[in-house]
């Protein structure tokens, strides 16, 4: 890293914007090989396997949805604070965000371990899926503080300019989880459970190095044990940031349980299927994610320094970025896509379900980018309430309608779900979009009320 603080509020845009995001955008790949060596793994079991991990995919994101709602807040907060000029301010909102991020993920891991089994009954799961299943659930929530530490703990390396610890990191990771998944699948006979035991042990790893690359920035120096006990002025504001973001990523839990619900209807395998495709659709937005990542970190600090033209040609560079990435990235998985997709699993009924999710989703592929990335420059304008309300809409509300008829009343099965989305993610895209110019040209008039968006 070049510097402790990397000041993006000057230079060149589309510099910064590759400094940040190739680190990220490869951190996010090795990440996602690193679900995709799960699923790998599990495939290798069985089908009913596969499956059980496909059904824990919505209590993982719900498992990390308060790592992700605390690192969005820290990350435009300290980013925001740091383009003020007060890196005090910075250090002091990271360690309220760490305490807090403890606090609230221990009573939320004492809740879902209780509810582990009701949840996948409740998805239709019986058997050796439903053992499966419960037997990973209930190791991925123990690990529950040490998952969404380490996330929260880098981000006051994004904010500050820094990607490459990150993606060192989730490097790391991905070759750790090669070896421990099959010692602890086969080796020690653990199955599921091995998978998840393996992911808690890689996360603890991961924590200590982001917590000593955070002190060689010296992201954190200077503070005494008291700054680490909740202060109400911070807590509310962290609060404030956080909960829309994690009401999102929630929301996104309770969207893939939704999406989870009606396609076990139809049997284990479009299950299977579901969590083999969206692996692969993954790998397709791991470039886009480091945008999103670059992004918000930009944005933030221009923001908190007052240089809105630098926001909106950042937020114009990333977009374009992003059409960029759909141009490259999705028609590959197309094309590769029935051959991935063989890799997790060898029976020919869920490939063709699978291959058929993937074919849908490239209709819808944009408006995940436009999506995101709209969310992020609403976080680097400490503006993220909207997050809230689509993620609502998208995930729970739109879905349960356009599902219950696509699925059940046009007698469309699971391909009612991979049809639905389509209309569900193009909506909620479009009107996030809307409101982002909107909140940006609100913020553009408090600092220079002479310019207008164009």
């Amino acid at each position: 890293m070049r510097s402790a603080s990397s000041d993006l509020t000057c230079g060149s845009l589309g510099q910064h914007m590759i400094n940040l995001a190739i680190p990220a955008s490869t951190g996010f790949f090795f990440n996602t090989m690193y679900n995709v060596v799960d699923t790998f793994w599990a495939g290798r079991l069985s089908t009913d396997s596969l499956a059980a991990l496909s059904l824990n995919f919505p209590l993982y994101l719900l498992v990390m949805s308060l790592g992700v709602g605390f690192t969005s807040a820290a990350g435009s907060l300290i980013a925001n604070a740091l383009g003020a000029g007060e890196k005090e301010q910075a250090k002091k909102y990271h360690s309220q965000s760490l305490t807090l991020t403890v606090i609230l993920t221990f009573i939320a891991a004492g809740i879902l371990s209780n509810l582990l089994e009701p949840l996948f009954q409740l998805l239709n799961s019986e058997g050796e899926v439903l053992s499966g299943a419960v037997a990973y659930g209930r190791i991925i929530v123990l690990g529950m503080p040490l998952m969404n530490l380490t996330p929260v703990a880098g981000a006051g390396l994004t904010a500050r300019g820094d990607t490459k610890t990150f993606r060192n990191a989730l490097m790391g990771g991905f070759l750790l989880n090669i070896g421990l998944d099959p010692f602890f699948i086969y080796v020690l006979d653990m199955k599921e459970a091995g998978v998840a035991l393996a992911t808690v042990i890689i996360q603890c790893f991961t924590l200590f190095y982001m917590i000593s690359r955070l002190n060689r920035t010296k992201g954190l120096s200077g503070l005494r044990i008291k700054d680490f006990i909740p202060q109400k002025k911070w807590a509310w504001e962290i609060l404030g940031q956080s909960l829309p973001a994690s009401a999102n990523y929630l929301t996104m839990a309770l969207g893939t349980f939704v999406i989870t619900w009606f396609i076990a209807a139809f049997g284990s395998y479009p299950v299977a299927a579901y969590g083999a495709a969206v692996r692969l659709e993954q790998i397709a937005l791991v470039l886009a994610s480091g945008l999103n990542t670059a992004l918000a970190a930009m944005a933030g600090q221009n923001n908190g320094a007052g240089k809105m033209d630098r926001v909106r040609d950042t937020f114009k560079l990333s977009l374009k970025g992003g059409a960029l990435v759909m141009i490259i990235a999705f028609p590959l998985i197309l094309i590769f896509g029935k051959f991935l997709l063989g890799l997790f699993t060898e029976t020919a009924e869920v490939i063709e379900m699978g291959y058929d999710y993937l074919l849908f989703q490239g209709i819808t592929f944009y408006s995940y980018i436009l999506l995101f990335q709209s969310n992020s420059l609403l976080q680097g304008l400490k503006k993220p309430a909207m997050i809230m309300y689509m993620g609502i809409y998208r995930q729970v509300l739109a879905p349960a309608v356009i599902f219950s008829l696509f699925c059940f009343g046009l007698g469309l099965e699971e391909k009612g779900v991979w049809i639905g989305l389509i209309p569900i993610n193009w909506s909620a895209a479009l009107i996030t979009l809307f409101w982002t110019r909107k909140m940006f040209r609100l913020r553009r008039e408090e600092c220079a009320p002479q310019n207008s968006l164009p």
